[in-house]
């Protein structure tokens, strides 16, 4: 039988506290460039001059052969970030994030919005005690910040670290002044730009001159250019529907699925928590109280949120989001789709149809999914009101 003999050899690691020099991240690459020509073993390109080496990345840059630049990484920790700046890196695909939890910790906005925040955080703790006496006092907590938190402003300053590669850096950095050049009259794409210079200006220390992908129009992908999209349901889908900033912001987990949004000019609609739904009086305080902060663009403003993917990839958000651990709002949003998935796919392929039907139980944990924390809801849990 035929035995196969290969060498395993570790180019780069990391190293908790070390900043790697930006010219030897550069060289790395002119390295990783050379094993495409390698005419020997790894040991033989290590050695070979330091000035071929140097002059291969710089090659490969003038050439737009960028991916031999994404060896390397950079961890990043962000403090103060805007949750907005969060969400526009959350939604490129080649990275790893940390983030602060508005779900578990309490956020710091601006003065006028600290008060209702404060305000919504007793009233939704005094709800939810009402509804469910039973609930375990660090739940109640939890669940009163997650839906408070939609009163305060995407803008609110938050904590993250964030890992791309030296290349995507480089990229992102220009995608981020690309960004910041275009004219525009959107009131929320004007305050944004401030928050994003600022983030350039710390930035630029990882970005290379040609280490771009300007040559193929590259730019930021959250943010979508067309008014509309088709919708669609099949081997691959898209569809659009309203969802708050925040569902955004935990949509972005699922990163095999595209994600882009539309902010509304005119006329803003809010995203209205069902435990107070059935109240008058309550939906009338959230109302007023959530378009008293509209000019902070509240996490809880409906937005137009674009999704796209394979019907494979949707099934894994489904594992992930109908449960009584997800937030409430993602929760029901994914269950809709999963209805809009079935009945358009009932028609048109029989196929994706009778897979997708599989998971038509309203609970991750009623289509197979095991459950190792297993709670009170069970395959009723799009029943809850928080």
């Amino acid at each position: 039988m035929f035995q196969l003999s290969f060498k395993v050899t570790v180019t780069q690691s990391t190293h908790p506290g070390y900043e790697l020099v930006r010219d030897d991240a550069k060289f790395s690459g002119g390295r990783s460039a050379g094993t495409c020509y390698m005419p020997d073993d790894y040991d033989a390109l290590k050695s070979e001059p330091t000035d071929k080496t140097a002059e291969r990345a710089e090659s490969n840059i003038a050439n737009k052969h960028h991916s031999v630049f994404d060896h390397c990484s950079y961890s990043v920790m962000f403090e103060g970030i805007p949750k907005i700046l969060a969400m526009i890196l959350n939604n490129e695909k080649a990275y790893a994030t940390s983030e602060k939890s508005a779900r578990y910790t309490k956020m710091k906005p601006s003065e006028q919005e600290r008060v209702l925040y404060e305000k919504w955080i007793q009233i939704f703790q005094d709800l939810i005690l009402q509804k469910y006496p039973d609930t375990d006092e660090t739940k109640v907590k939890k669940l009163a910040q997650e839906n408070a938190r939609y009163l305060i402003s995407v803008f609110t300053p938050t904590s993250m670290e964030y890992t791309a590669t030296f290349g995507q850096w480089s990229k992102i950095v220009y995608w981020f002044r690309k960004f910041i050049a275009e004219e525009t009259s959107n009131v929320f794409f004007n305050k944004l730009k401030p928050y994003m210079e600022e983030f350039v200006e710390n930035m630029k220390f990882l970005e290379v001159e040609g280490l771009n992908d300007e040559a193929k129009g590259g730019e930021l992908s959250l943010f979508d250019r067309r008014q509309s999209r088709q919708e669609h349901f099949g081997e691959t889908y898209c569809t659009t529907y309203l969802g708050s900033f925040a569902q955004l912001a935990q949509a972005h987990r699922h990163r095999t699925l595209d994600y882009k949004m539309v902010v509304p000019d005119v006329d803003p609609k809010f995203f209205i928590p069902p435990i107070i739904a059935d109240s008058v009086e309550l939906m009338d305080l959230w109302l007023g109280d959530i378009e008293s902060v509209v000019e902070f663009f509240p996490q809880g403003m409906l937005i137009s949120i674009r999704e796209r993917g394979t019907y494979e990839k949707f099934i894994l958000k489904t594992k992930e989001r109908l449960c009584s651990g997800a937030q409430l709002e993602i929760s029901m949003q994914t269950y809709n789709t999963l209805q809009n998935f079935i009945g358009e796919t009932s028609m048109s392929d029989l196929a994706v149809f009778s897979e997708i039907k599989l998971y038509d139980h309203g609970a991750r944990c009623a289509s197979g999914y095991k459950c190792t924390n297993p709670c009170k809801w069970g395959k009723n849990q799009l029943e809850r009101l928080i």
